[in-house]
């Protein structure tokens, strides 16, 4: 093999996430799995369980025995606090991946075919818009009844008109490119145009307000929870841990500083990631 070959292969770029400068997806990522293996191997991560009652114990503060200190029923806070991670965590995937996949396709939809579609899409769009996101949540949560799956249902009404705005957008600029009338002219179907050709494509800016909108449905869920409109007792849930406690925070400030601390902590790391992969994307289509 010749140097020249070597030299090369040597100044290939490697993957974008990769880059020296993009520390913010680094860190991110690497954060984000973090939580996540916490919350999924919260029985072992744990060192007590969490709906288990100890109330000689109440109140007690942080220490070695118990890292964030004990709730009014004598329950571990940092054991509640690792098992919350699957539910708040749950609501945040759940109440970006549905709404994205509704959204992205009727995105597609209204902006490849425009006309009438896109009109009837456009005034659906505009009346959801119209309301205050968490008022229209809090609204559909309450006509439903509490519960996680009625604030799943809520998150999914309220959210898919955002991703569609942003792909409708999207494919009313990239339908215009050459090789998407390149692909016209070659006779592909009008499906194989939008999903393999358009998509790809308009996908990334969908896929950055993913990670601002997974943060937001993280608060609205610990919200709803705080309200009782969210997961319900014994359920350990941040919002939900935060409002059984709130009245004793001047006495123990501990027991609301550990799901509050959670909740800010998992905003931080997916505006990490959001930022890296806009960051990435810019990159990208320089």
């Amino acid at each position: 093999m010749s140097a020249t070959s070597i030299d090369i292969r040597k100044s290939r770029p490697g993957p974008a996430w990769l880059y020296a400068g993009n520390w913010s997806l680094r860190i991110g990522l690497v954060s984000f799995a973090a939580i996540v293996m916490a919350a999924i191997f919260a029985p072992y991560v744990a060192p007590y369980d969490p709906i288990a009652l100890d109330l000689p114990n109440a109140l007690k503060e942080p220490s070695w025995q118990h890292l964030m200190g004990t709730d009014h029923l004598g329950r571990d806070v940092f054991s509640r606090v690792i098992f919350a991670a699957r539910i708040d965590m749950q609501i945040g995937a759940i109440g970006v991946t549905l709404p994205l996949i509704i959204g992205t396709i009727v995105g597609l939809f209204a902006g490849y075919y425009g006309g009438w579609v896109d009109a009837v899409i456009g005034r659906v769009v505009d009346v959801i818009i119209a309301f205050p996101f968490l008022v229209l949540v809090i609204a559909i949560v309450a006509m439903l009844g509490p519960g996680l799956i009625n604030l799943y249902i809520a998150l999914t009404v309220v959210s898919w008109v955002l991703y569609t705005r942003i792909i409708r957008a999207e494919t009313i600029a990239l339908k215009k490119r050459e090789y998407v009338l390149a692909a016209r002219n070659l006779g592909y179907g009008h499906l194989r145009i939008m999903f393999r050709h358009i998509l790809p494509n308009a996908i990334a800016p969908a896929l950055v307000f993913a990670m601002s909108d997974f943060a937001l449905d993280v608060q609205v869920g610990a919200t709803l929870s705080f309200f009782g409109l969210g997961a319900q007792p014994p359920t350990p849930e941040w919002g939900l841990m935060i409002a059984e406690s709130r009245s004793m925070i001047l006495i123990a400030p501990w027991v609301v500083l550990g799901p509050g601390l959670a909740i800010v902590v998992v905003s931080l790391v997916v505006s990490l990631i959001g930022d890296g992969f806009a960051d990435m994307v810019r990159g990208l289509d320089d």
